[in-house]
């Protein structure tokens, strides 16, 4: 099935997200007993909601984006790749600029939307961040009605999975197996949280976020074996824009 899509029309990306709130005691009564009961699901004997607010921000509902990063093949034989990022402190502004940057890469293109566990989080969390600030859904996210082959979102967990619907496999371990360097050098999505309320070091973020639009690039071009002759999982040269 993969070798129908084209590398230079498919659009790498990844988004981190933190808690709408810097702690439990910020957020408005109402959100707070909403909280009590979405975190009651998971919390431990003994723990309340404030203990557990930092898993917010996986949530689109207690949550929101404060980086989208993205990545397009611009060269093949070596590879090129290009990357640019939206990040902030207004998520509005961010899913707008990613909107408007989406529509000019699908301008005369049949593209495609690549990222790991895409189609459990990162598409569906966008989708429902962009309902909640007003903006426009773009075609490629509003799925509603449409048939499996009309969807074009692929997700590299998902092509990892081969129908093994249990199976979970992070991005760090499926790098880790393919030879692939690794994208959590410096922090891991659990850090992601403090570093932004505490530390509000975004630029440590973006970074973080790039390394792993990079490396699902260079993760389903090892599953293309594309091209012949050529360990796509090595891309020569990397330009952040």
């Amino acid at each position: 099935m993969l070798d129908t899509y084209k590398p230079e029309n498919i659009l790498f990306l990844d988004i981190e997200t933190v808690p709408s709130a810097p702690e439990f005691s910020a957020l408005s009564p109402r959100m707070q007993m909403l909280w009590e009961k979405k975190s009651a699901t998971f919390r431990n004997p003994g723990q309340d909601a404030a203990e557990v607010y930092q898993r917010a921000g996986i949530f689109a509902e207690f949550g929101k984006i404060i980086c989208i990063s993205v990545g397009i093949i611009t060269e093949r034989e070596p590879f090129s790749f290009r990357l640019k990022s939206f990040f902030g402190d207004d998520e509005k502004t961010i899913l707008k600029d990613f909107s408007a940057s989406l529509g000019k890469f699908a301008s005369g293109r049949d593209i495609t939307l690549c990222a790991h566990n895409g189609k459990e989080f990162d598409y569906p969390y966008m989708a429902r961040r962009m309902i909640v600030n007003g903006v426009p859904l773009p075609p490629i996210l509003d799925n509603a009605g449409k048939k499996p082959w009309e969807v074009k979102l692929l997700d590299t967990m998902e092509l990892w999975k081969f129908g093994d619907h249990k199976n979970y496999t992070s991005l760090e371990t499926l790098s880790a197996i393919l030879g692939i360097e690794s994208p959590k050098d410096d922090i891991d999505g659990s850090m992601v949280a403090g570093i932004y309320w505490n530390d509000h070091d975004l630029q440590r973020i973006v970074k973080y976020c790039e390394k792993d639009v990079l490396c699902v690039a260079r993760i389903l071009l090892r599953f293309m074996n594309y091209p012949s002759g050529v360990d796509p999982g090595k891309i020569e040269s990397v330009t952040v824009i």
